[in-house]
């Protein structure tokens, strides 16, 4: 089966069509989820923080942030490291907790309803870096809106900070695939970080890269 990225089709989406596929291990933030990390980004600057652009950014992190990521340290640690980045003498734990997670906006109904769906036609699952704050803020956004359980949406769930496991890296991708017994070829991964896809595609994944201008509603399933 052939590699492919979403890109290549972006001008064509009635086109593009799902062949060969079986499984879809989903990405969440930015998939799922609507983010903002300028909004983190501009309320640490406002709080004191007045290079955090340069720790911290889509796609990446840096430093501390990846070992937050992996679950190396704790919230604890990762808060009195985010002190490290400027004067927060003024400001109490929450007001950095509340910085950190101003990124996370909203669930749209219909992507929910399209998860719920594909369900029934494949096995779903998904793969999200991410860290303790914001997996609870996630979960609760969630449960405020549709009253039931994220992860429920999905045959299994793997967030790094649990797993210790993180994107890009290949054996991350591989863990999943050997863990539920996946034929990788048949399997599609789909991120809107392309360093992302290009390690499931390393790791025999099909890649699917959801572009700034386009989401999964987009997509002919």
């Amino acid at each position: 089966m052939q590699k492919f990225c979403l890109f290549t089709f972006e001008k064509n989406l009635s086109q593009y069509k799902m062949k060969g596929i079986e499984n879809i291990i989903f990405d969440l933030g930015g998939v799922i989820i609507n983010l903002n990390n300028k909004l983190t980004e501009n309320a640490f600057v406002e709080l004191g923080a007045k290079d955090f652009n340069k720790f911290f950014g889509h796609g990446f992190a840096a430093s501390f942030f990846k070992d937050y990521e992996v679950g190396k340290i704790t919230s604890e640690e990762f808060i009195n490291n985010i002190k490290q980045l400027g004067d927060f003498s003024m400001h109490g734990d929450d007001k950095i907790i509340n910085a950190w997670n101003v990124m996370l906006l909203d669930f749209p109904k219909e992507r929910i309803e399209l998860l719920k769906a594909l369900g029934n036609r494949y096995r779903i699952f998904l793969f999200s870096n991410t860290n303790a704050l914001h997996y609870e803020e996630v979960r609760k956004i969630y449960q405020q809106t549709f009253n039931e359980e994220m992860n429920d949406l999905f045959e299994k769930t793997y967030y790094s900070h649990t797993h210790q496991m993180r994107k890009p890296d290949i054996s991350s991708y591989q863990f999943i695939i050997n863990e539920n017994k996946l034929n990788a070829a048949s399997t599609l991964f789909v991120d809107d970080a392309f360093i992302n896809i290009q390690g499931a595609i390393d790791a025999g994944l099909q890649g699917l890269y959801l572009p700034p201008s386009i989401s999964i509603m987009d997509i002919k399933w």
